[in-house]
């Protein structure tokens, strides 16, 4: 089944849907529908406000993270289906991965086509993965998948063990920290203006404490953008770029990039600056987008 959308869908609005629905949310298989938007243009305002927010210089090619500003309503109208299993409020981000195959200038529009694929068992509940591909005159230029977490059962115990700051090696593969980031506390509000991300666990306090956080969390998207705008004019115009959040990012906090080039591309990784506890661990790779055609499940 294919959902053909005319025009963006708020997602104030569908974030509001997925709260009012969480409950009646049942079911062991993910639909097969695909949610599909032909000829997306790039606001330029918006795409100037969003490098800003994230850190990238502006420029008429697009950064390798914006196009997933464009499928996220589609995922989320996907998620909110009545079809749909699993209640959005509470999945966790927990694997991104985005191969981009050429770069992508603002003047271009894209056809954006999104569908959840791969259910299956997780040690926390069950996971799966939200599959985006954006073509050009129909050729594939741009994929990722989001790994999201049904958390499930009781939850592990968390360890006690002190984490090691950076002087200890605490960094992925031994990474020493090579800037020092102070986010501030209304990151989670000036990325949500420029994405339409409003889930309000990035927005206040309140929110946020109602799923377990003890203040508003920054947006995974954002720090990924955050770690690749740092990055800027090293990268290879096709990359893949894999993450893993590992903690979600407290606001307001101050944080260690470490990044490390390695062959054709990177290793980065963003902790706590005073503790080494790991926010996002990731690589970057100049080969892998070269030979993809279409982007598969991570495992």
């Amino acid at each position: 089944m294919t959902v053909r959308l005319d025009q963006r869908p708020g997602l104030g609005r569908l974030y509001a849907k997925a709260v009012a629905t969480a409950r009646s949310r049942r079911g062991d298989r993910l639909p097969e529908i695909s949610v599909e938007m032909a000829g997306v243009a790039v606001e330029r305002e918006r795409l100037a406000s969003y490098a800003e927010v994230c850190g990238f210089r502006h420029s008429d090619l697009l950064p390798p993270t914006y196009p997933h500003v464009l499928a996220f309503p589609l995922a989320v109208t996907l998620m909110v289906d009545p079809k749909f299993p699993f209640a959005l409020p509470g999945l966790v981000h927990v694997i991104n991965r985005i191969t981009q195959r050429r770069p992508l200038r603002a003047d271009e529009r894209l056809d954006l086509a999104v569908r959840a694929s791969d259910l299956r068992p997780h040690p926390r509940g069950r996971q799966f993965d939200m599959i985006s591909e954006a073509s050009i005159d129909g050729e594939l230029v741009w994929t990722e998948a989001s790994t999201y977490l049904r958390r499930e059962g009781k939850a592990a115990s968390p360890s006690r063990t002190k984490p090691t700051s950076s002087a200890e090696g605490g960094y992925r593969g031994g990474l020493g920290p090579t800037a020092i980031w102070r986010i501030p506390r209304n990151i989670g509000r000036r990325y949500a203006a420029v994405s339409g991300d409003v889930n309000p666990i990035h927005l206040n306090a309140l929110a946020a404490r109602l799923f377990g956080f003890r203040r508003a969390i920054a947006h995974g998207m954002w720090l990924k953008a955050r770690c690749l705008a740092a990055l800027e004019g090293r990268l290879p115009d096709t990359l893949e770029v894999h993450v893993e959040f590992k903690a979600p990012l407290l606001l307001p906090s101050t944080v260690a990039f470490a990044g490390r080039p390695v062959g054709t591309g990177w290793t980065i990784a963003v902790s706590q600056a005073a503790s080494g506890k790991p926010h996002l661990d990731g690589t970057i790779d100049g080969n892998a987008a070269a030979d993809s055609v279409r982007i598969e499940s991570p495992q």
